[in-house]
């Protein structure tokens, strides 16, 4: 060994965000005049600084290094203790190479954020909004969730009603807005609410949202109402006013025979006229003929209008079977299942987040086509990064095709999925692997939730 270190401290601790400056005392202990390489080294290397990077000593000589450490506040940054190392290396003797060690702690810090997906909903009977709850921290969270309003108009039903989440992850939580009251017939109603985030010992975080109430019955049918009723009110007035004239001919009768004695006949009591004669054997025998002849050709034209009707409705099935399905499987690297698009009542819906099902080649929900213009298309939508977000966390969902860089992705050397405009890649949440498993966007860290093949069906 031709050289002797010393860190001073050995051990120190730093804030997120801050740094924190530790000194490496190195003495040449050989007899010859050596130049010494100084380079950090383990998991702290990224954010350790030496300056100098490099000694030169006399024989008995000793030289000081600032080893600095610069911390940032980020989940990625953990709370706790971290070793770290510094590799000495000796020009004249490379073999002779020394690794002094020390330890660094990192203080914990919490952040979260809330944001409400879309924040104004619109219903008549309920709403359904989701809050995503972003833990920015590097301790994990918990948290439990309510909501409250004004006047205590709605209620709440939140799904799950408190929540654990690691740090640099995220959590989804569904919400049903009920209103108290039903608004019959009128105009639509703004209900401002707030969902508050509550955590021990901390001040709780708060989003505002609105939901639109709707009446339950259009505008358009009370005007129908109104006018049917007006409308019967006036057949009734009519129907009371109007007052027919009644003649009795037996009271005219009798004035006659008192009169003039035997009364004289009426033209509307007189003899009813003859009756038309009926027709010869000879003319009744065509009669049937020709009814035989209508009812043939009207029973041969019916067959041939449902014969028609079964050559379209077989001539539809196959059209519709004959539609070829578009675009490739996109397979998750890490979970070997297919994104997907959840399906309600067997259609695809604006805003639905994707998620990670078992791959089925004849599925259209997991067919994306890769256009030209940078879009991924599935269902005659777009994958799109909800509400154009640049942070982590935000949803990745299917959405109207509208042009918007959010709705832009490429593929890299690495498998990643990235959206240019953020900057991100789509990542399959909580490192999860099961069916059902959703998407978002997440700062690149190849990971195998990151990753994803195109696949020929």
């Amino acid at each position: 060994m031709t050289l002797w270190t010393s860190l001073e401290p050995v051990s120190t601790t730093v804030d997120p965000g801050d740094s924190a400056t530790v000194r490496l005392r190195v003495r040449n202990t050989g007899d010859v005049v050596d130049e010494y390489r100084f380079e950090p080294v383990g998991d702290l290397a990224p954010w350790t600084r030496v300056e100098p990077q490099s000694l030169r000593l006399y024989p008995g000589t000793t030289g000081t290094v600032e080893v600095s450490f610069t911390v940032p506040r980020t989940p990625d940054a953990a709370a706790g203790p971290h070793p770290y190392a510094v590799r000495i290396t000796p020009t004249e003797h490379p073999e002779a190479t020394a690794v002094p060690e020390g330890n660094l702690t990192v203080t914990p810090f919490t952040e979260v954020r809330a944001e409400l997906v879309p924040p104004v909903v619109k219903g008549r009977l309920r709403g359904r909004p989701r809050l995503a709850v972003d833990n920015l921290g590097n301790t994990k969270v918990t948290a439990s969730l309510s909501g409250s309003d004004n006047g205590e108009q709605l209620s709440y039903d939140l799904t799950p009603a408190n929540v654990q989440i690691e740090p640099g992850r995220a959590a989804f939580v569904e919400t049903r807005l009920k209103p108290r009251e039903i608004i019959w017939l009128g105009s639509k109603q703004e209900r401002p609410y707030t969902l508050a985030v509550k955590r021990s010992g901390a001040d709780p975080v708060e989003v505002e949202g609105t939901f639109v109430q709707r009446g339950f019955l259009p505008r358009w049918l009370a005007t129908v109402l109104g006018m049917a009723l007006a409308l019967a009110v006036a057949f009734v007035v009519v129907w009371l006013a109007y007052k027919p004239q009644v003649r009795s001919l037996a009271t005219e009768q009798t004035a006659k025979t008192e009169a003039g004695g035997i009364p004289v006949p009426s033209p509307a009591l007189s003899a009813p006229a003859a009756l038309p004669t009926a027709p010869s054997q000879e003319e009744k025998e065509p009669e049937p003929e020709k009814k035989d002849s209508g009812d043939a050709d009207g029973a041969g034209s019916e067959d041939e209008a449902s014969g028609d009707d079964q050559k379209e409705t077989e001539k539809k099935k196959e059209e519709e079977e004959s539609v070829a399905l578009v675009g490739d499987l996109i397979v998750g690297v890490g979970s070997d299942r297919c994104v997907t698009v959840p399906l309600k009542k067997g259609k695809a819906h604006d805003g639905t987040g994707l998620v990670l099902q078992d791959c089925d080649p004849e599925a259209a929900n997991q067919r994306w086509d890769f256009r030209g213009d940078g879009t991924v298309r599935s269902m005659d939508m777009c994958m799109d990064v909800a509400w154009g977000s640049r942070d982590d966390g935000a949803m990745i969902q299917l959405a109207r095709c509208s042009g918007n860089p959010a709705q832009t992705f490429v593929t890299s050397a690495e498998q990643y999925l990235v959206n240019p405009q953020s900057q991100k890649c789509v990542d399959a949440m909580w490192s999860g692997t099961a069916n059902g498993t959703g998407l978002h966007q997440w700062t690149c860290g190849n990971t195998p939730n990151q990753k994803w093949r195109r696949q020929s069906a």
